[in-house]
C-alpha cells in the first residue's frame, strides 16, 4: 500500500518511470542484497526492493495495463490502493490520494494536467516500424526508438539515457515531464553483458543478472537527468519476469511464478542528488554484439 498522495505529486513534480523489461524478481533482490547494483539499492526504501505480481504476462499487455493505472500489484491480500486510476464507478482501489484522471489512461492525463509526456522504447513493441509497434509509443505526444535501444544492442540502454539527457535538457524549465523509459537490455538476448559468455552459451540466469548490473551502471544518469530541473517522483519497475528453465519453463507469455512476480519500488529523487552519475556513469564493459530479439 502506498502512502504518497499523489493528488500533491501531479503537477509539482517531474514524473519517471523506468520498466526494466523482463527483469526477475528473484535475481533483483539477489542483486540487491549482494551489493551488485549499487545505484538502484541506494534509492530503494530500506535497500530492498519490492515484491509484486505483473499486470501482464508480457511486454505488451503489461504496459497497456500500466499506462490504464494498473501498475504491479503488492504481493499480499488486498485491495491495495492504486497510485493512478480513471475515474469509473465502482472501483475498489482508488482512495484518497489517487490521482484520478477522467482521460481514457494515465500519458493523456498527465497530459491533460500539462505534462510533456515523453517516451523512449526499448523492446520491439516500441519499434513503430510496424503498426503494432505504435500502439503504445502513440499514447504519446512524443516517442522515442532506435535500433540502439533494442534488444540486440549491447549499450541499449547507455543510448536510451543519452536521449533522455537531451530530452530534458531541451525542455523549457517550466514545463512538467512524465518520462517513461523501457529498458530492454535486460530481455533475451543479453548474454553478450557477461564478460567471457558466447553466442553459442546462450542466455541464463546469470547473463540476466550480468544485464542488471550494466544497467545499474548507467542509470544513475537517468536519475540525475530526471531529477535536474525539480524534485522528481520515479517508479522503477519489472513488466514481468521471464523463466530460464524453471519447471520446464521458457521465456514469457505464461503463468508461471517468475514470470508473474517482478520487483517494484517507488521513491523521490531530490535535484540535489544528481552529481552521482559521475560516480557512476562511466561505460562498462560490453561484449559482441548480440543476434536480434
Amino acid at each position: 500500500m502506498s502512502d504518497v498522495d499523489m493528488t500533491r505529486v501531479v503537477g509539482t513534480h517531474d514524473l519517471l518511470l523506468v520498466t526494466l523489461d523482463t527483469l526477475r524478481y528473484d535475481v533483483a533482490r539477489e542483486l540487491a542484497a549482494a551489493g551488485r547494483i549499487p545505484v538502484l539499492a541506494r534509492h530503494l526504501p530500506g535497500g530492498v526492493w519490492e515484491e509484486r505480481h505483473a499486470p501482464g504476462s508480457f511486454t505488451y499487455a503489461s504496459h497497456q495495463a500500466m499506462f490504464a493505472g494498473f501498475l504491479p500489484t503488492p504481493a499480499a491480500p488486498g485491495p491495495h490502493p492504486r497510485l493512478f486510476a480513471a475515474r469509473f464507478a465502482g472501483s475498489e482501489t482508488t482512495a484518497e490520494g489517487t490521482f484520478v484522471y477522467d482521460t481514457p489512461d494515465l500519458v493523456s492525463g498527465l497530459a491533460a494536467e500539462g505534462y510533456r509526456t515523453v517516451c523512449i522504447g526499448g523492446v520491439g513493441f516500441f519499434n513503430k516500424g510496424g503498426a503494432l509497434g505504435g500502439v503504445l509509443p502513440g499514447l504519446f505526444q512524443e516517442s522515442h526508438w532506435e535500433p540502439e535501444f533494442g534488444v540486440a544492442s549491447p549499450t541499449s540502454f547507455e543510448a536510451q539515457v543519452d536521449r533522455a539527457e537531451r530530452i530534458v535538457a531541451g525542455l523549457p524549465a517550466d514545463r512538467r515531464l512524465f518520462l517513461f523509459v523501457n529498458v530492454s537490455a535486460l530481455h533475451q538476448p543479453n548474454w553478450f553483458h557477461l564478460p567471457g559468455a558466447t553466442r553459442d552459451d546462450g542466455d541464463s540466469r546469470a547473463t540476466h543478472a550480468a544485464a542488471l548490473e550494466y544497467v545499474d551502471r548507467h542509470i544513475g544518469r537517468l536519475f540525475a537527468a530526471a531529477s535536474s530541473r525539480r524534485r522528481c517522483f520515479a517508479i522503477v519497475c519489472s513488466d514481468h519476469g521471464t523463466a530460464y528453465g524453471d519447471d520446464g519453463w521458457t521465456g514469457h507469455r505464461l503463468a508461471h511464478e517468475s514470470v508473474w512476480t517482478v520487483p517494484y519500488a517507488q521513491f523521490f529523487l531530490e535535484p540535489e542528488e544528481h552529481g552521482e552519475h559521475r560516480e557512476h556513469g562511466q561505460h562498462g564493459q560490453h561484449g559482441q554484439h548480440g543476434g536480434a530479439g
